[in-house]
């Protein structure tokens, strides 16, 4: 029988809603997150309903994020990084991304 030799990681402080938390370098804020207990990642556009990560492979789009003030992240495809800031994303998230009035009756 084969052992398995587990070696200590490194660890990295993010924050996630203004709480400091240790991760492991090398590991995806979704993993991070889920680890210590956080499960609601997000809101619905419409409804407000919480989501969290499903599918943790980038399909489902259940886990996005705010990522250094930056939204619609997925914590499942984004690794981990000394002093990101993570933050729950409410609705669809600011893209930044605004039509002028010109652009929008065309």
């Amino acid at each position: 029988m084969h052992e398995i030799e587990m070696k200590p990681s490194p660890k990295v402080s993010i924050e996630f809603d203004g709480q400091t938390l240790q991760a492991n370098k090398g590991e995806t804020v979704a993993a991070a997150l889920l680890r210590q207990t956080h499960l609601a990642f997000r809101t619905t556009p419409v409804t407000g309903k919480s989501r969290g990560p499903f599918c943790m492979m980038g399909v489902c789009f259940d886990c996005l994020v705010e990522i250094d003030g930056a939204p619609n992240r997925q914590a499942c495809m984004t690794y981990v990084e000394d002093g990101m800031r993570v933050k729950r994303q409410l609705g669809a998230g600011d893209t930044g991304v605004f039509l002028s009035d010109e652009e929008d009756t065309q």
